[in-house]
């Protein structure tokens, strides 16, 4: 190994870091100034890691490939192509697209991101692993994000990463997690010894002038002796305040100079194309060439890895600035021609040849910005503005301008929306009407203090006047019909969604299928959510195979309110996962939406409160103001559930006073439903009665107002609570009539609760007690416990006590399971009211409350935290978080002593 003066301290944390790696995984995340050293520490680290048996693989970040997505992960994953091979299909089909060694959809970047984690750790299995990334700075950001995925999951495998920036620059890498190390200049001491090895002869003047002027910086101690050997510059000369790296810069331009006119081509053809593979520039030009360039020590050529690397980034800036107009057109030109299998890499090189206006390639950018949309929004938008520049009329100019708009609006916290929607009208002022502008500027009305008529209004005479022609496969039509369907929600009236479903009938041959099952699931399910059920179960079957972020997403809000949220969980996670590790944020956020409406019906209600608040951050985060309120209903009906009413309240009125102003109707009828709830749980039924009446009127199930089958029970106990039986009675006819038990297992076993309440029937109450032993009733928690409660004291009134206390005790179940406490304190008054008397014992042990007796005697039987959880339909935190407050309680310090101690204590354990 060539000697490192100075860098003794380096080396031995590098040894050590090699050693953690095959420990179990280890990170480093390097920077320091240009030249100081970053790159020959890397080199060392690849020695030493071979030199110990790892399989060391290398890439670098290139300034002219960092448009293009996955061309590092290509870099760095070209040496296991054998290995992909073996992964399983789903994975491998993943990676091989993604880094273009096959062709297909775009893989999402979560599935990226697993595929090449799973590659690594079944590698590593084998012989430990090291990556080793170098000017991060540069990287693409799907691979950054990939590296990143791959980094902070290392711990138990013996894979390990190195990467390395300049100080001072940005890169698309989330170093969040990731230990960090600056490399300093060399020291006075070591400068001098460095200087006296490699050069003898100098004279003291010169060698102090070059330690002076170098500033411990090794590769301006490798570079200035030439400039000053034979000067007798004073220390007042301007060329000492010119900066180092500029200095270097200039003399690695003077070295350039002097090669041979085809040696300085192909530096230039090796810059541009960024893969450093000597396979792809044979293709290019004729390698011979390149050994003037050797030979000068400015580039390496591996011939084991068969890879060309410039010994500095500052020689490649340097051949670029050298290099002209027609020289840089002509490169960029033959690498496009060469990766014709390539489109996105060969649309980028096309564009960086073409000076003025071109359509051709603007389409061709265009297309890869469709290909690109679905892993990258950012990604795409950058390739939209560059087709945009390349367009050659205003029009087409200002429909991609517009286009980049929209993407960047929907996604959320993408590009500069305002800016590129307001340069696209700049552009053509006629192109304010187009689809994609006029749904970009109703997304940025609704995010900021605009108003939802003027956005409905705005987009649906844009879907009017159009030239789309209403065909189906018009991507433009689909996204605008889209957002006008959330708008229409917004607004909630018969009169903006009449005017959906206006445009929703021109469509030609017919509607795209997802929006065609959303029209029918969401704004109005009571009226035609049955029929759409199976064309909605055709659509959730695809989920397992489907890449499109999007997709995944609106599936899910076709689900919302027939109640298939919990077929979507697993894809949901997908979308929250991808968006934690940098994927579009609009895409997380719905997800996170679907699965806090799954935590509060099936009781996970720990969850469902820790991912409204990590969505509230995130829209922040992601300047999304306009989709909070969902997060604050999620908290709102929690609260109510669990009778922190004050907060509920307060929760559902910060949801009124946003939206009122703005026209969102639909979101200032939902916040009522919290506000039912927390009466409810209150006592005060009249109250409770007059807001599930805001919602829906006894006797209908108002229209266009989905959440009025979430509130059908809330009203119908109500209405007898306070006397207002003709009331509860007219609204349970008004859901037989309806025919919501058709919708979904939780709407029937409502609609039979409400049966079993109003119907002086014992066909009803045996119709629900027939329900309730179905296996699917039990997912919904907290609704059929309330259902047992309420029908258990009609039962207690009626002196029927064994019927009573089957419903009272299994509602006492779930409500303890939720942390429901007013129900259950209503339960337990009940319970006594029906004669009702517990073991003494039970309650008392050792001080524990009932939901910690009880999971207190699931783990003494043997059961995981995870499996109680699962069973009370909590968290597998909260479950140890109870542990740990029940062990001090029965004087014991783990799990072990659970059984002797409640067997002393009295407690019996689960048969």
């Amino acid at each position: 190994m060539d000697e490192l003066f100075g860098r003794e301290v380096e080396l031995a944390r590098i040894a050590r870091f090699m050693q953690s790696v095959r420990d179990g995984g280890d990170v480093r995340f390097v920077h320091g100034e240009p030249g100081v050293g970053k790159s020959a520490l890397l080199a060392a680290g690849a020695r030493l890691a071979e030199e110990a048996g790892l399989r060391v693989l290398r890439a670098a970040g290139s300034e002219f490939e960092a448009d293009v997505s996955y061309s590092l992960l290509n870099q760095l994953l070209l040496p296991l192509h054998d290995d992909i091979q073996r992964l399983p299909p789903a994975l491998r089909d993943a990676l091989l697209v993604a880094v273009g060694f096959a062709s297909g959809p775009a893989p999402s970047a979560l599935l990226v991101g697993n595929a090449a984690l799973s590659l690594l750790t079944t590698v590593a299995r084998t012989i430990p692993v090291l990556l080793i990334v170098d000017d991060i700075q540069w990287v693409d950001r799907a691979s950054a994000m990939v590296l990143g995925f791959v980094a902070r999951r290392l711990p138990g495998s013996p894979v390990g990463v190195i990467a390395s920036s300049r100080t001072g620059t940005t890169s698309f890498l989330d170093r969040q997690g990731l230990t960090e190390v600056t490399v300093e200049p060399l020291s006075h001491e070591a400068a001098e010894r460095f200087v006296t090895a490699h050069h003898p002869a100098m004279t003291a003047r010169d060698r102090q002038r070059l330690l002076d002027l170098a500033q411990g910086n090794p590769l301006a101690l490798v570079e200035l002796p030439a400039t000053l050997a034979g000067t007798r510059s004073s220390r007042s000369d301007r060329a000492d305040v010119v900066p180092l790296s500029d200095r270097l810069q200039d003399i690695f331009t003077a070295r350039i100079d002097g090669l041979p006119d085809a040696t300085r081509l192909l530096l230039l053809l090796a810059t541009f194309e960024g893969s450093g593979e000597v396979r792809g520039l044979r293709d290019l030009a004729d390698l011979a060439d390149l050994a003037p360039a050797e030979r000068e020590h400015l580039v390496r050529v591996d011939d084991e890895r068969g890879r060309i690397t410039f010994r500095h980034p500052l020689i490649q800036s340097a051949i670029v600035a050298r290099s002209t107009h027609e020289e840089r057109r002509h490169a960029h030109l033959a690498i496009a021609a060469a990766r014709s299998g390539e489109p996105e890499r060969r649309a980028w090189h096309l564009a960086a040849a073409t000076a003025g206006p071109d359509e051709a390639v603007a389409e061709q950018l265009e297309e890869a910005a469709r290909r690109v949309l679905p892993r990258d929004s950012a990604a795409a938008i950058a390739i939209l503005v560059r087709a945009a520049d390349l367009s050659a009329t205003a029009e087409h100019r200002a429909r991609r301008l517009a286009e980049a708009a929209y993407i960047g609006a929907e996604a959320g916290g993408v590009g500069d929306a305002g800016t590129l929607l307001a340069d696209a009208t700049a552009t053509s002022p006629g192109s304010a009407g187009s689809l994609h502008a006029a749904g970009a500027a109703a997304l940025l009305l609704i995010n900021g203090d605009g108003d939802v008529q003027t956005a409905h209004r705005l987009l649906a005479g844009a879907i009017e006047t159009g030239g789309h022609c209403w065909r189906a496969d018009d991507p433009a039509l689909d996204e605008a019909m889209q957002t006008l369907l959330l708008l229409s929600w917004y607004a909630g009236t018969p009169e903006h969604w009449a005017v959906f479903h206006r445009a929703m009938a021109r469509f030609t041959p017919a509607p795209p299928d997802i929006l065609a099952v959303m029209s029918r699931t969401f704004p109005d399910p009571v009226r035609t959510g049955t029929a759409a059920l199976p064309d909605l179960e055709a659509l959730i079957a695809t989920l397992p195979d489907e890449t499109d972020p999007t997709r995944v997403m609106r599936i899910g809000t076709a689900s919302a309110y027939v109640d298939r949220l919990g077929e979507n969980r697993e894809h949901s996670w997908r979308l929250v996962h991808q968006g934690r590790e940098g994927g579009p944020p609009r895409r997380r956020l719905g997800a996170l939406m679907h699965l806090c409406l799954d935590d509060y019906l099936t009781g996970r209600w720990d969850e469902g409160e820790e991912l409204a608040a990590e969505a509230e951050r995130a829209c922040a985060a992601a300047g999304l103001p306009f989709l909070r309120w969902y997060f604050l209903f999620n908290r709102a009906l929690i609260a109510a559930g669990r009778g922190r009413s004050d907060e509920a309240f307060k929760l559902a009125d910060e949801i009124t006073h946003w939206a009122l102003p703005r026209g969102v109707a639909g979101a200032a009828t939902i916040a009522h439903l919290p506000r039912a709830l927390a009466a409810a749980a209150e006592g005060d039924f009249e109250a409770a009665f007059l807001h599930a009446s805001e919602i829906s009127p006894a006797g209908a199930l108002a229209p266009y107002a989905p959440i009025a089958t979430w509130a059908m029970f809330d009203l119908v106990e109500a209405a007898l609570r306070t006397g207002r039986v003709d009331a509860a009675r007219i609204h349970a006819e008004a859901i037989r009539t309806a025919q919501v038990a058709a919708l979904s297992p939780r709407l029937r076993l409502i609609q039979h609760g409400v049966d079993a309440l109003v119907l002086d029937s014992e066909d009803a109450e045996l119709r629900l007690e027939q329900t309730l032993r179905e296996p699917g009733s039990t997912r919904w928690l907290f609704e059929s416990s309330r259902i047992r409660l309420a029908v258990g004291e009609k039962l207690r009134r009626r002196k029927d006590f064994p019927r009573a206390l089957d419903h009272l005790l299994a509602a006492r179940t779930g409500f303890t399971a939720v942390g429901a406490e007013p129900w259950l304190a209503r339960t337990t008054v009940e319970l006594r009211a029906a004669g009702y008397r517990p073991a003494l014992a039970q309650p008392s042990v050792a001080g524990l409350t009932a939901q910690e007796l009880e999971i207190a005697e699931l783990a003494a039987a043997g059961l995981t935290n995870k499996q109680i959880a699962e069973r009370l339909y909590l968290s597998h935190r909260t479950v140890g978080a109870h542990l740990y407050r029940i062990f001090p309680k029965l004087g014991i310090s783990s799990r072990a002593g659970l059984r002797d101690a409640l067997s002393a204590q009295g407690g019996q354990l689960p048969r």
